[in-house]
Order: C-alpha cells, then sequence, then structure tokens
C-alpha cells in the first residue's frame, strides 16, 4: 500500500473517540498467540484497536500472529526472520540460499554462540522497512522487542510495550541453575537483555500492564517514572464466559505453562498435586503447553508417579481451550513471577474458581484472598496443595469466588478497556511529535542594479 492510498482510507470517518482514526503499526517478533502471551495481546488488541474505528498493520516474524478478522482495518504483514527455532529443527543450521543480507548472517552468528538474536534482527529488519514506507503511519508501537534497530526517526512517534522486563526471568532461571554450565548458557541466552535495558531508557514511551511491572521497569530498566504508564489488559469476556451446559469434571485442575521454565513454577504445582490427591484421589491436572520430555517437571512426575494423572493438552481451539477451563473445579497460576498474568483474568472470567499465587503482578489480577481467589506463597507446594485441596472441597466457596471473580475481570480487565487506554497514549504521543519545521519561503530574485538595465 502506498503511502498516498494509506493517508486516503484513514480518513474514512471519525475513530470512537471522535478523533481522526489512527494509522497504527503494530510490531511483534514472536506474534503466535499459541507461544505466548505477547501472541495473544497483539492478537486482542489489534482487533479492538481496529473495533474503535483505527487501522492496524501488524508487523511480525516467525511464529506469525493469528488476527481475527475484521475487515480492511486489520491486516498482517510478515516480515520473515530465518526462524532458526522453528518445529521440528530447533537451532538449525540455514542453506546458504536461505541467507538474504547480513542481518540474516548476524542472527545465524548469535544463535551459533549461544545467544538469541530475534529482539536485534527484528529491530533492524522492521526499522528498515518502516524508515523506506516513512508517512504511512502515525504512531508505532512495538511490543517488547526492544532493539537497536527502532532506535532513531522511524517517521512516526514510537510507543513501546514492556510487559515485564525480561531480567527478571534472567534471574529465576539462574538461580535455578545448578552447574556453572548451566549458568553461563543463561547468561548467554540473556544477553540482548543488555540492549533491552540501553534502548529502554531512550524510549519516549513506554505502556506497561501492572503497576507491579512499572515499579520493575523503572527500578530494573531505569527507565524515567514519567514515561512509563499503566494501562491494565485483560480477557476476552465474550469468549471466556460461563456457560452451565458444560459439565465440571470432578477433581479437575487446569492450568496454562507455555514452557518449563522456573518462571511458570509448573513444578511446584506437580508436587502440590501429589499433596492433594491423598485427601481427594480424584484429583488431576490438566496443563494447556507442551509436555516436557525431561528437566524437572519431567523428573517430578515420574518422582510422584503422577503420569497418570497429568495430561498435557497444545494445539486446541478457542472453544475447546475455554470448554476446557469450565469443566475444571479449579483453575491455578502456580507462577512464581507475572508481569500480569492473562490465565489468571481467563479463568475468572469463565466463572472457574482460582488458587493463585502472589508472585509478581498475579494479586493486582486475582484480587483479594478469600473474595476473589484463595492467594498463596509464590514457591510453596504446601501452600499450593492446602488451597487446591480447600477448593476441591467446599462447593460454595467454589462457587463465590467463581462469581466474584468474573465480576471483577468485568469492571478491570477487558481488551476494549485495553485498547481505549491505549489510543489515549498513542494521541499523547502523537501530540508531542514536533510538527515538521514549514519549508523556508523563497528568495526573491535581486532586481538587477541600475547600470544593468541600462544595458538590458
Amino acid at each position: 500500500m502506498t503511502a498516498e492510498a494509506s493517508r486516503e482510507r484513514a480518513h474514512d470517518g471519525p475513530a470512537a473517540d471522535g478523533s481522526r482514526p489512527l494509522r497504527i503499526a503494530l510490531l511483534t517478533y514472536k506474534g503466535n498467540p499459541f507461544c505466548g502471551g505477547q501472541g495473544v495481546y497483539v492478537r486482542h488488541l489489534s482487533r479492538e484497536l481496529a473495533r474503535l474505528g483505527h487501522h492496524v498493520e501488524v508487523i511480525g516474524a516467525q511464529p506469525y500472529p493469528v488476527l481475527d478478522d475484521e475487515g480492511a482495518r486489520l491486516r498482517l504483514t510478515e516480515l520473515p526472520s530465518l526462524d532458526l527455532y522453528r518445529q521440528p529443527d530447533p537451532f538449525r543450521t540455514p542453506g546458504r540460499a536461505e541467507y538474504r543480507d547480513w542481518i540474516d548472517a548476524l542472527e545465524v552468528a548469535t544463535m551459533w554462540t549461544g545467544g538469541f538474536p530475534e529482539p536485534l534482527t527484528f529491530s533492524l529488519r522492521a526499522g528498515r522497512g518502516l524508515r523506506a514506507r516513512r508517512g504511512d503511519f502515525d504512531v508505532v508501537h512495538d511490543n517488547q522487542t526492544l532493539g537497536y534497530g527502532l532506535l532513531g526517526d522511524l517517521g512516526a512517534p514510537l510507543v513501546t510495550t514492556i510487559h515485564h522486563p525480561i531480567t527478571v526471568d534472567r534471574r529465576l532461571e539462574l538461580d535455578a541453575a545448578d552447574t556453572w554450565q548451566r549458568r553461563y548458557a543463561v547468561r548467554r541466552w540473556y544477553a540482548f537483555t543488555r540492549m533491552q535495558k540501553r534502548v529502554a531508557r531512550r524510549l519516549p514511551a513506554v505502556l506497561t500492564v501492572s503497576g507491579t511491572s512499572r515499579t520493575e521497569i523503572v527500578d530494573q530498566l531505569g527507565v524515567r517514572p514519567d514515561r512509563v504508564h499503566v494501562v491494565h489488559i485483560g480477557a476476552d469476556t465474550d469468549l471466556f464466559s460461563p456457560d452451565p451446559s458444560v459439565p465440571r469434571v470432578p477433581g479437575r485442575i487446569v492450568t496454562t505453562a507455555s514452557a518449563d521454565v522456573p518462571l511458570k513454577g509448573l513444578v511446584h504445582l506437580v508436587e502440590a498435586l501429589a499433596k492433594v490427591r491423598a485427601e481427594h484421589p480424584a484429583a488431576h491436572l490438566v496443563v494447556v503447553g507442551t509436555r516436557p520430555t525431561g528437566g524437572p517437571v519431567a523428573q517430578a512426575l515420574t518422582r510422584y508417579g503422577l503420569e497418570g494423572a497429568v495430561e498435557f493438552v497444545k494445539g486446541i481451539s478457542d472453544a475447546d481451550l475455554v470448554d476446557l477451563v469450565r469443566s475444571a473445579e479449579a483453575a491455578c497460576v502456580p507462577s512464581l513471577y507475572e508481569g500480569f498474568s492473562l490465565p489468571a483474568a481467563e479463568a475468572m472470567a469463565t466463572g472457574t474458581p482460582l488458587v493463585a499465587t502472589t508472585g509478581g503482578a498475579i494479586p493486582e489480577v486475582a484480587g483479594p484472598d478469600g473474595e476473589t481467589c484463595l492467594a498463596v506463597p509464590p514457591g510453596d507446594p504446601g501452600a499450593l496443595a492446602a488451597g487446591l485441596s480447600r477448593l476441591l472441597g467446599d462447593a460454595d466457596l467454589r462457587t463465590r469466588l467463581g462469581t466474584n471473580g468474573r465480576d471483577r475481570v468485568l469492571r478491570h480487565f477487558t481488551w476494549a478497556r485495553a485498547a481505549q487506554g491505549t489510543v489515549a497514549r498513542y494521541r499523547e504521543a502523537v501530540a508531542r511529535r514536533p510538527a515538521p519545521a514549514p519549508l523556508p519561503a523563497p528568495t526573491p530574485a535581486p532586481l538587477p542594479d541600475r547600470e544593468s538595465r541600462a544595458t538590458c
């Protein structure tokens, strides 16, 4: 699409706030909603921005974002990487014909030396593309890339979402590393966080999803407090909703763990399940995520003899996911830390009662202990087991927490509210951007002097 066509399309009627619709470039280096929270964020935010009357172009790399159909107001532009971590051949070496430029070579070299290249290389490709399309967008929204390629003039003001500092993930993985070789590998993999710290300090506008994340962005990344703004995200409350026709399965506990990393606390939930089954033999766990073939979770399953009591499901449809959550007697978020916790909000939106830790921003979402959830300390399998046993054994408590949880999400955590708050920050960024300098007035040609006139 040409810049002229994009500008013409953006004036086809006012947005929901009565102002001119914005032309938004929404960037995501990893956008598939089945791979984690960043993809969920892009999918739902882009849809709601389009419904508000804005024009959104999502620019993403593999695994490519999955977007909802909102017609001409929402489109996807694929910005391919070398896709070095794709299944079934992660950490692959590309063939010679796959290399296109120096950015591809940098991507492979970083992977070969144990680093994670995608934030940097995506930013370089995206920055190059945006500068070539100067004038196509009113605002550029980066979804936690924080790469060097997005610094400088992109042709539109930059707004960046930081869900939480990745330095938190780095610290927790280092704490869990039990050998010097593993600690070295973790430090090398997370080397990109040094770049993200440097970039974050230079950003004019940062959005984040919770007060907890805001504090840590200021403290750990060194961003000025006046530049960081909280815009809560939420659940798709039309999709994640109660349905009495879906029967509850006795003893069923559901959780989401898109990756087997210490941050998610799944190993503590597995240990808790072993304790719960002593009191509730029907208790079983369904994990939305990939079954690990090794590591702490796989070892715990074997150690406690829980292979038949824990099921992993992956790649299910939205409808099947919602019915799975509805069918559970309890949902659980065992994370050591979350910058927000979409699984908590989504479970509460279905009316499924929640047991959640107090790690990071989870209390901001889940609410008070005993009113909208049962809250337990992070990293404490005994406390998790006590909360789950209490919930499984008390039908009245399950009903009360489920009803109150749904009400809390409807009041505070919906994607429509998230989009409205995000647009307000876009308009602030656009208003702050200096207007283009006016062209200098043409200088009139000097009149010829008297002698010259005489010779004409």
